[in-house]
């Protein structure tokens, strides 16, 4: 059986297919030189696409994506939470670098 088709709607309006291979590429550069395995990456991945999945919808926003994937990566390790949240983000100066990090440093 194949397995349902998902798009992904990014914040200027243009679809794509979702794609487990660039979760992971995003995973894999937010984590590197971190004591994370392969494994707990991909427990991330199966963990989204099962939350995604499990939606019974076409599309979903890029933004619930984001979302989710900073969720599991503040509980996982910090730094590599900082660093997707910093792409992710795009933070426009370092004073919203600076909030980011005050709120994640005072829980």
């Amino acid at each position: 059986m194949e397995a349902p088709r998902l798009f992904v709607v990014k914040k200027d309006g243009r679809r794509e297919q979702y794609s487990r291979d660039k979760i992971l590429s995003g995973l894999r550069k937010a984590c590197e030189k971190r004591p994370i395995s392969e494994s707990q990456m991909e427990s991330v991945a199966a963990d989204l696409e099962r939350d995604l999945f499990a939606r019974g919808e076409s599309e979903v926003s890029s933004t619930m994506v984001g979302e989710k994937l900073m969720e599991a990566l503040k509980k996982l390790d910090p730094v590599a939470y900082i660093r997707f949240a910093s792409v992710y983000r795009s933070f426009r100066d370092i004073e919203s670098f600076r909030e980011e990090l005050s709120q994640l440093l005072s829980k």
